[in-house]
């Protein structure tokens, strides 16, 4: 007789992007999307707010609102911000960048870190 153990199911969270975050992906080329929806299907889905390898709360405050954020893509050189809203399971992309050595790409805008 096989038995079969239930998993614990995670609560799942809506994730919606700012229209300032679908511009960014325009920034990166085509080639990169699907990764990148791939890492926001993967880490942001269930528990955004746990901080894992490539997923971290941010330890400064952000002019765009953004408290985590994801690295992925070869060599971590993307990197998705975004903010959790708990109570309401709502995961808000905010902004998507691009990391070049010390700079960071977001959309046509340079930042150095």
């Amino acid at each position: 007789m096989a038995t079969i153990l239930a998993m614990p199911t995670r609560t799942a969270f809506e994730v919606i992007f700012d229209m300032l975050a679908l511009d960014h992906m325009d920034a990166i080329q085509t080639k990169y999307h699907s990764l990148i929806r791939k890492a926001v299907e993967e880490q942001l889905f269930s528990e955004p707010d746990t901080p894992t390898r490539n997923r971290k709360p941010l330890l400064r405050e952000t002019a765009i609102g953004a408290t985590w954020e994801v690295r992925c893509g070869p060599d971590n050189r993307f990197r998705i911000f975004y903010d959790v809203q708990r109570d309401q399971h709502l995961v808000v992309v905010l902004a998507i960048a691009r990391k070049v050595g010390n700079q960071l790409l977001v959309g046509k805008e340079k930042f150095e870190l």
